[in-house]
Order: structure tokens, then sequence, then C-alpha cells
């Protein structure tokens, strides 16, 4: 059993390590395409959604930005023509984000130098059985302490 110490280090290697990682990633990410975090966040999640389409107020819940932080992003994407804003036909209530034809290619393009730099970043120190490992570790705490 783990003493108090002992415990409190690993949780900070965990944030310690993930924090250095994401860092690196970003920043790769940054320079490559010139997206902020949260855009590139926002990229990620359209371009793996069918559709390419959200509800901005989901978009905004899962990528945890405030609405008016949200809004924010979501007017510098949308001049940058990432991404456009859709009225729902079904409900006047919701607008959805979209990606463009550009916002797509860029989309596509960061995703795939995402998983290059995890690769390397992730992968290639760890192996597959502990990144595999790492990953369901992850799962496992985002589902025991997620939000109901």
């Amino acid at each position: 059993m783990a003493d108090d110490d002992e415990i409190v280090t690993w949780w900070g290697l965990v944030i310690e390590g993930y924090l250095a990682t994401q860092d690196k990633l970003l920043g790769e990410i940054a320079e490559r395409f010139g997206l902020a975090p949260a855009s590139f966040d926002i990229l990620l999640r359209l371009v793996r959604t069918p559709g390419h389409q959200m509800p901005m107020t989901k978009l905004a819940n899962e990528a945890a930005l405030s609405s008016g932080g949200f809004t924010k992003v979501a007017d510098r994407m949308v001049t940058a023509d990432l991404i456009c804003r859709l009225p729902s036909p079904h409900d006047r209530r919701v607008t959805y984000a979209c990606l463009t034809e550009h916002g797509r290619e860029i989309a596509e393009k960061a995703r795939q130098a995402c998983a290059e730099i995890l690769r390397r970043r992730v992968l290639e120190p760890l192996g597959p059985e502990a990144s595999e490992a790492l990953a369901a570790a992850m799962r496992t705490l985002r589902e025991v302490n997620g939000q109901n």
C-alpha cells in the first residue's frame, strides 16, 4: 500500500508528464498551423464528428469553454474561414459550428500532425503496451470521476 507522500508524488508525476507533453504538442501545432490551443481542440472535435458540425453549446461544453470564451474563439475561427455558423433547420435556438472546406483541410492536416507528434512524444518513449495501459487508466479515471 502506497503511503501518502508516494501517492501524492505519483499523481504529481502524472500531471507534470501530461503538462510537459501537451505543451510540446500544442507548441508544435501552433508553429506549424498557427492554431491556438482552443481552436485546435475545436477543429479536432469537428473533424471527428459525423457531418463535421456540432451545436455550438455542446461544442463549448466539450471544449470546457465558457459561453463568452467560446464565442470569442468561434469569432476568430469564422474570420479565419475555419468554421461557419449555421442555424438549425429544426430549432431556432440552436446554431451549429460547421467546418468550412478550408477548415476541414486544416483540421485533417493538424490531426495528422498531432498523431505524428504523439507517436514521437508518447508512443516511442513508452512503447505500445505502456501507451495502451496509460490510455486505459485515463479512461477509467474519466469514467469514475467524470461529470454525471
